[in-house]
């Protein structure tokens, strides 16, 4: 996940110039968040089975806390996913729609209001 696999991206066709930059710029950044927590949880699950396998009182009870790091980190990890795909969407739909008012037209025409996923 290194900064040049969206170098293509960013220089690539498209004309969203500044637009198309911030988004890289988003996804980067979180992606990074990302790697990172899931790096810090690769060294929790790490740590709780050694002192799962020790047996030792202390350890056991040190698993209790580092479980719950372990699970708020997931929860992290869920939440910059779901806000990398919202921020994908509104981007895909902007870039799509030609214009930022959220109103979407039919095939037929019609105006509508754009889907809003609950989050």
């Amino acid at each position: 996940m290194e900064g040049d696999s969206f170098s293509g991206m960013a220089n690539g066709g498209g004309g969203g110039g500044q637009a198309d930059g911030k988004l890289i710029q988003t996804f980067h950044k979180s992606f990074v968040q990302v790697q990172s927590l899931l790096d810090q949880n690769r060294l929790l699950i790490s740590e709780i089975n050694q002192n799962h396998e020790s047996r030792v009182p202390g350890n056991l009870t040190r698993n209790v806390g580092l479980i719950r790091e372990l699970n708020n980190n997931i929860r992290r990890v869920v939440g910059l996913y779901a806000d990398l795909s919202a921020s994908f969407a509104r981007n895909m739909d902007a870039s799509s729609d030609g214009d930022s008012s959220g109103t979407l037209r039919s095939s037929d025409g019609r105006a509508g209001q754009k889907r809003v996923r609950p989050g």
